[in-house]
């Protein structure tokens, strides 16, 4: 390799596009002559004139016809249909708390979840930046950039991360170690949203005196909304650092890349237009590949398409490497200024803020969750990269939901989905390799850990999802925008459903910060903000609310169940409820309307009650009362019982029509071509009928969960035996989710899908019902101190093993196993199972 001691090779920058416009071709309209002749007596002319005023009143008539046609059919095009129609209410992101300093503060940040390291603005056409390097495994080559499980990375993911302007990560890709810093900055001279920086370090994970390992990193920059960027000039008038690229945006005025490194390195380049920006990976590859073979070399061309709208910069050096690349906006003011903006976010001045940002994340994460002594060191390590990875995976986005269409629809042939209004979504994400988007239901939980960390920011998430609200009150639960989070997600679950809900655990958190408000646990300024932001929520809250109280009810008077389930499936063990988030756990065999779903009752008890405060602190006495009524009779221990209580299990379940003599056989099933093959198909072997559907698991322990039990009744003490019981839920490592004893524990429920939540342990419910016992630990009754010593032990097992599986893995999980307390599912889970924090912690809802 070519050794280049820090210099640019390339100063010449791409030249801007001609600025003319392109000529029009329209030329004026000539005058239109009419030709006629005049006869001494003027008669010729005279008919000519009646033949025009004839022809003019005829084509005038049937003008007047077509547009009257035109004007009827235009009013009814413009006729959106309800379910893409935003709730016509106030946004929530209009209010003047998400403006000014706050919206500024938060404009840039590390919003690419699903890139190894991105940054991003919270604008709908952002400039982006991030980070691919390329991975050795086997002796053979790999393109690092998108987040996935295929790279085998030993670890990744933020050690550290405030949620607003540092974050430090660090990556094991085999013998490469990487660590990634970023960092912003707020200046008089900035443009909007300020400058930032990243560093990034190389080292080898093997432990040698001298290493000839090469790293070959590439930096890029690219603009989304197609804007030509422009090659730096290469050295600057500060030692060691290089103008990597500048440009300009309204937003942002001009604007400078810089990269500044002590090492040396090699440097190459390559410029882009595209509109297909998620497609960088492969553009870079093509590129690597053809100087492959014409020169034999892995490097780029150094060649640029015209006005390109992204520009890669290749650096490969010799490890340990270490590189700062520093973004200056508003670039074009006082020289001398903008250089001493530079030096600041490089160097050892980059080192000094890095430093001092980490100092402060430990301290506010003391300060924040208070964790006990008992907890060792390694404890404390886990529990920071939990909440460093749930706020550096937080993402913004921006498109339109895919909505289905009814089969019934009228719309053109071959066309099954309807645009959804284009919408914004900042959000915390479940998953950075596999769920690098937004989905409702986890967003609850994940505002559980958020506000006690930041409850500005946690607002601002919660309002940017109940603005997706349509004017039903439904907000679609999976929320796939923009090319990028597209691009991530197969195609069966690309269309939502606008039937089908998912639990509303957005008023958990709700429910929390109206718990603090009245137990004073804000500042007055936080306090008041939370108050200003109920009062705009409570309309949508009330149609949320409306929607699910309608569209999901049951066929009895106050009972409720989850929609979408597939009543004619041949291929399903026990057909799906994927609206319940809780996806194959077992149901009624034989989906109806006569189903009573336990968890969404108690879902619903808890929006009730969560609406009824609500009203409280606003002084709404009516919708108060209305709701405190609501939620009294969802909570009426009779009628609970009634509905869903089996006497001689001791437990809650579900209610529908419903067998256990249902499995899944192989048959042969003809083919095209004549040709057979073995699939498995559902066989029922008993006719169902209406009755309790008897399966012990985390659905029977929703109303526990709730709280509705009172202190003093036996029924507590049958879910405590329930919860520490071996031969039902207990194990060392957590609560399995669905018995041993269930026909359908650990079933797969088709060919293709194992088991999911039939017998692997979660956090987020986990912790549920840890809040549960705890609070159970502290009212009195008879079963107090049992609850205190099953809650002991169960957050012990919990903690233990989520600790256990990191040092092990280097990662937090999805789920873990029943058995043996493996982790398994998705890795770099980090969004409910960042709960582990709260365990830790012992925070759980105090009202």
């Amino acid at each position: 390799m070519t050794r280049i001691s820090r210099r640019n090779p390339r100063g010449k920058p791409i030249s801007s596009p001609d600025g003319d416009q392109p000529p029009t071709d329209g030329s004026p309209n000539p005058k239109t002559r009419i030709p006629g002749g005049r006869d001494p007596n003027g008669n010729r002319i005279m008919s000519f004139t009646l033949k025009i005023l004839f022809f003019s009143g005829i084509l005038l008539f049937i003008i007047g016809l077509f547009m009257k046609n035109y004007s009827v059919n235009s009013v009814k095009k413009s006729v959106i249909p309800r379910v893409v129609t935003p709730l016509p209410a106030p946004k929530l992101m209009d209010l003047s708390m998400f403006e000014g300093e706050h919206k500024e503060s938060l404009y840039w940040g590390t919003y690419r979840p699903h890139v190894y390291f991105g940054i991003r603005a919270r604008t709908p056409q952002s400039l982006l930046s991030g980070l691919m390097w390329i991975g050795v495994k086997d002796g053979r080559y790999f393109m690092r950039h998108v987040c996935q499980d295929s790279d085998e990375l030993k670890t990744y993911g933020w050690t550290h991360h405030n949620g607003r302007d540092y974050g430090r990560q660090v990556l094991v890709d085999q013998n490469l170690k990487l660590t990634t810093s970023f960092l912003k900055s707020m200046e008089e001279e900035s443009g909007y949203g300020g400058d930032w920086a990243f560093r990034v370090e190389a080292q080898s994970e093997v432990l040698k005196e001298e290493t000839e390992d090469t790293v070959h990193l590439f930096f890029y920059v690219a603009e989304e909304g197609g804007n030509a960027l422009y090659l730096g000039s290469g050295p600057s008038d500060i030692p060691d650092v290089y103008i990597l690229a500048f440009g300009s945006r309204n937003d942002l005025g001009s604007w400078q890349l810089h990269l500044e490194s002590k090492d040396d390195f090699e440097f190459h380049y390559a410029g882009f237009k595209t509109n297909h920006i998620h497609n960088l990976s492969e553009l870079v590859q093509t590129n690597l590949a053809v100087q492959a073979r014409e020169v034999g070399r892995l490097q780029l061309s150094d060649t640029s398409d015209d006005a390109p709208n992204i520009l890669v910069f290749q650096i490969s050096a010799r490890i340990p490497f270490k590189a700062d690349v520093a973004f200056i906006s508003r670039s074009s003011g006082s020289s001398s200024r903008t250089e001493e903006r530079i030096r600041s976010l490089i160097g050892d001045s980059l080192t000094g803020h890095l430093d001092q940002k980490q100092k402060q994340f430990d301290n506010k994460f003391e300060r924040c969750f208070n964790i006990s002594d008992e907890l060792n060191s390694d404890a404390i390590t886990v529990g920071k990269a939990a909440l460093g990875n749930l706020l550096g995976g937080i993402g913004y986005f921006y498109g339109q939901s895919k909505i289905a269409l009814p089969p019934s629809s009228k719309q053109l042939p071959g066309t099954n989905y309807i645009s959804y209004w284009p919408a914004e979504l900042y959000t915390a994400v479940p998953s950075r390799p596999f769920f690098p988007r937004g989905f409702l239901w986890d967003e609850g939980f994940h505002q559980l850990l958020i506000w006690r960390w930041d409850v500005r920011i946690s607002l601002d998430i919660i309002g940017h999802w109940l603005d997706l609200m349509n004017a039903d009150g439904w907000i679609p639960r999976e929320q796939i925008l923009g090319a990028e989070a597209l691009s991530k997600v197969p195609s069966e679950f690309v269309l939502q459903h606008p039937t089908n809900g998912n639990p509303p655990t957005l008023f958990l958190v709700l429910r929390d910060l109206v718990c603090g408000v009245k137990k004073n646990k804000f500042t007055a300024s936080e306090k008041n903000d939370i108050s200003i932001f109920l009062r705009q929520a409570s309309v949508r809250l009330d149609a949320w609310f409306k929607w699910f109280n309608t569209t999901q009810s049951g066929k009895d008077a106050n009972t409720y169940y989850w929609h979408g389930r597939d009543n004619v499936t041949t291929r399903e063990l026990n057909p799906k409820s994927l609206s319940s988030g809780l996806d194959d756990y077992p149901r009624a065999s034989h989906p109806s309307e006569d189903e009573r779903h336990l968890d969404l009752r108690c879902w619903m008890h808890l929006a009730a009650a969560c609406m009824s405060s609500i009203s409280d602190i606003l002084d709404d006495s009516d919708i108060g009362k209305e709701y405190g009524l609501t939620a009294n009779l969802l909570s009426d221990f009779e009628l609970l019982n009634q509905m869903h209580f089996d006497y001689n299990n001791g437990a809650y379940f579900d209610y529908g029509n419903h067998t256990e003599k249902v499995r899944l056989s192989w048959r042969l099933i003809e083919a095209a071509g004549n040709h057979p093959t073995r699939e498995l198909v559902r066989e029922v072997l008993e006719k169902p009928v209406l009755r309790l559907v008897p399966h012990i698991g985390y659905v029977s322990l929703f109303p526990f969960m709730s709280r509705l039990i009172p202190p003093d009744s036996w029924i507590l003490e049958k879910q405590l035996d329930l919860i520490s019981n071996t031969s039902t839920l207990w194990t060392k490592f957590g609560l399995r989710s669905l018995a041993k004893t269930s026909s359908l524990y650990m079933q797969r429920n088709t060919e293709h899908d194992p088991p999911y939540w039939r017998g692997p342990i979660w956090m987020n419910m986990n912790y549920m019902i840890l809040s549960a016992l705890n609070y159970y630990s502290k009212v009195d009754g008879p079963y107090k101190e049992r609850a205190k010593t099953i809650y002991n032990d169960l957050r012990n097992n919990l903690i233990r093993n989520v600790v256990r599986n990191y040092d092990e893995t280097g990662y937090l999980w999805e789920q873990y196993d029943q058995k043996k307390g493996k982790g398994k599912g998705a890795r770099l889970f980090t969004g409910w199972t960042s709960l582990i924090v709260l365990i830790m912690a012992e925070e759980y809802t105090e009202c």
